[in-house]
C-alpha cells in the first residue's frame, strides 16, 4: 500500500512539474532571447562608437599635422571629417579648431557660428564653456550688451569651469557700454574672490582704478566713435594705393 501511495504522489509531482514547465519555459526562453538581443545590440553599439572614435581621432590628427605644416585649408577639411564621424567631444573639439582657423582668416561670423555649434554639441562644460566664451569675446564689440550678457551670464554660474573669466568678460562688456556701477560690482567680486586667478584679480584692480578715477567713463564714447570711422579699403599685396589724378 505504501508503494502505491508513493507512486501516485510521484505521478502528481510529475504532472505538476510538466504544467510548470509548459507555463514558464516560454517565458524564460523569451527573457533569454531579449537578454541576448540586448547584449548583442550593446556590443554592436560599442563597436560602432569605437570605430567612429578611431576615425575621428585619425582625422583630428591629420588636421593638427596640417596646421603645424602651415596648411589651414587641409586642416579645415580634416577637422570637418572629424566632426562628421566623431563623438560629441571630438565633434566639439574639431569645430573649435575650425573656428580658430576662421578667426585667423578674418571670418569672424563663421568663427562665431562654429564656436556656438561646438558649445551646443559638447556635453561637458569643460569643453562647451571655452567655446561659448570665445564666441562671446568675438561679438563683444559688435553685438548689443543684452546679447552679450545672454551669452556670458550662464557661464558665470556657480561651479562653471570658466566662471572668473566669464565674469571678467561680463564686467568689461558692461564697462564698454557705460554701465559703470554694474561693472564695478563685478570687478569688486573678482578682486575679492578666493578662487579667482591672480592675473584676473590684477586686471580687476586696474578696471576698478579706472572706474574710480573717472577715466573709464570715456571708454564707451571712444568705442562708439571708433565704430563710426569708415574702414580703409584693403588693397592687394604689392599693389600701391590709387593716387588721385592731378588737375
Amino acid at each position: 500500500m505504501v508503494d502505491v501511495f508513493e507512486q501516485v504522489e510521484e505521478e502528481l509531482r510529475s504532472d505538476r512539474y510538466k504544467r510548470l514547465a509548459r507555463t514558464w519555459l516560454p517565458v524564460a526562453g523569451g527573457i533569454l532571447v531579449i537578454a541576448l538581443v540586448a547584449a548583442l545590440s550593446w556590443w554592436g553599439w560599442q563597436s560602432l562608437q569605437t570605430a567612429q572614435a578611431d576615425k575621428a581621432s585619425a582625422a583630428y590628427d591629420r588636421g593638427m599635422e596640417s596646421l603645424e605644416a602651415g596648411n589651414p585649408a587641409g586642416a579645415d577639411i580634416a577637422f570637418t571629417d572629424a566632426a562628421k564621424v566623431g563623438t560629441s567631444a571630438y565633434k566639439a573639439l574639431a569645430l573649435m579648431q575650425r573656428a580658430g582657423i576662421a578667426v585667423t582668416a578674418g571670418r569672424t561670423t563663421d568663427a562665431v557660428a562654429l564656436f556656438d555649434e561646438a558649445a551646443r554639441v559638447a556635453r561637458d562644460p569643460i569643453i562647451a564653456d571655452p567655446a561659448a566664451l570665445k564666441a562671446a569675446w568675438l561679438v563683444m564689440d559688435t553685438d548689443s550688451l543684452e546679447a552679450v550678457e545672454k551669452r556670458l551670464t550662464p557661464l558665470t554660474a556657480e561651479g562653471r569651469p570658466l566662471r572668473p573669466f566669464a565674469q571678467e568678460a561680463l564686467g568689461l562688456a558692461r564697462l564698454q557700454h557705460g554701465k559703470l556701477p554694474e561693472a564695478r560690482e563685478i570687478f569688486v567680486l573678482l578682486q575679492r574672490g578666493l578662487d579667482v586667478p591672480d592675473p584676473i584679480k590684477q586686471r580687476a584692480q586696474i578696471a576698478l582704478s579706472a572706474i574710480d578715477s573717472g577715466t573709464a567713463s570715456s571708454l564707451a564714447a571712444i568705442v562708439a566713435a571708433e565704430a563710426l570711422i569708415p574702414a580703409t579699403p584693403a588693397t592687394p599685396s604689392g599693389t600701391p594705393p590709387e593716387t588721385p589724378a592731378q588737375p
